[in-house]
């Protein structure tokens, strides 16, 4: 699936799918879907795509809507983005507990 900054597809994101994105300065990211948000308030869907860098800590996060449309309001995605990561930490502590 290729997106030049803002995309289009024509199915929704699911896990694990990857989202190219071109930048401005013409470089080139995959990121890979990682999450799959519903707003239970008006039924949207969202999606937490992340790229990985070369080393263990290089990492980055972006929101876009179900079709790979990067959000433009930066606030919902910022807030999309932190309700992830607080799951996923808390995802994390809990199945290091079950060991």
């Amino acid at each position: 699936m290729d997106a030049p900054g803002h995309g289009t597809l024509h199915e929704p994101l699911q896990l694990g799918d990857a989202l190219v994105i071109h930048t401005d300065d013409e470089r080139e990211r995959t990121y890979t879907c990682v999450a799959v948000l519903e707003d239970p308030d008006d039924g949207r869907t969202y999606t937490v795509l992340m790229w990985e860098g070369p080393t263990d800590d290089e990492h980055e996060f972006i929101v876009a809507d179900a079709a790979g449309n990067l959000l433009e309001d930066d606030d919902l995605a910022q807030e999309i983005l932190d309700e992830f990561l607080l799951f996923a930490e808390e995802a994390g502590e809990d199945l290091q507990g079950e060991h």
